[in-house]
């Protein structure tokens, strides 16, 4: 799948967010390595801390699914029913979470205001994720 199919079915998703306090955006879309595509939306929650991102909706709906090796994400992000008018990069949390299950060459697309797609590497938008190894002795 191309980048810019991805981030299509990314903007896709956007349209099932369920954001009533924010009214902002975001949909998911995660390749994996076998070529299935799990999409996830932003859903809020009245206690804001207790919202799930896109990008997370998205890993733990394809984790659920048995699936562990992935090859890309795309994301799309902006207010309410507008386009995206500049990337919308994952949040801190999200980072994280992309770190437990990808490498730091995994690519990370998102939509750039224009119709294409700006892709990034984790570790440009992560460079000092938390990681199994920093748990060793």
């Amino acid at each position: 799948m191309k980048p810019l199919e991805l981030l299509q079915a990314a903007q896709r998703a956007r349209k099932n967010a369920y954001t009533p306090y924010s009214n902002f955006r975001v949909g998911a879309a995660l390749l994996t390595k076998d070529g299935r595509v799990f999409l996830g939306a932003n859903v809020e929650n009245s206690s804001l801390g207790a919202t799930i991102c896109a990008e997370r909706s998205a890993l733990v709906s394809a984790v659920s699914s048995g699936a562990r090796s992935f090859e890309a994400i795309a994301v799309a992000g902006a207010p309410g029913g507008k386009e995206a008018a500049a990337p919308c990069p994952p949040c801190g949390i999200c980072l994280q979470f992309m770190s437990e299950f990808c490498g730091p060459e995994f690519p990370v697309y998102l939509a750039d205001g224009q119709g294409g797609a700006r892709k990034y590497m984790l570790k440009e938008l992560f460079p000092h994720a938390f990681l199994n190894t920093n748990m060793q002795k």
